[in-house]
């Protein structure tokens, strides 16, 4: 959101503000939140579809940081984007790959006429 409110500086960034304006690009981090919001909603297995949304604006932000990184045009854009790849995009890979088996089953519902156990 502070992109939309007070967009910080586009240094590193010019890879994607030549085609559109941070404030826009803030709406690919707002719907991939979204999605990964609802998607959390979802049983094991079938969140699959939050975690892919998740790695969208990191994916982004790496890939525009390394270009400006090899072009010379931001020399730190090379750090920032391993900063991405390891506080983001290696959070959510990690997340993503947690076993089913780990995360404890939901307890069970009684059926109507049953004592609960």
């Amino acid at each position: 959101m502070s992109f939309l409110v007070d967009p910080p500086s586009t240094e590193g960034l010019q890879l994607l503000t030549n085609l559109c304006s941070l404030r826009h690009w803030a709406w690919l981090w707002i719907g991939a939140g979204v999605i990964t919001a609802s998607s959390s909603l979802l049983r094991i297995g079938r969140d699959w579809f939050g975690f892919v949304a998740a790695l969208l604006p990191p994916i982004v932000w790496v890939g525009a940081y390394t270009f400006a990184a090899v072009s010379g045009d931001y020399s730190r854009g090379a750090w920032v984007a391993v900063w991405y790849l390891t506080s983001h995009i290696g959070v959510i890979l990690w997340a993503a790959a947690v076993p089913e088996y780990s995360v404890p089953p939901a307890p069970r519902r009684a059926r109507r006429g049953e004592a609960p156990s």
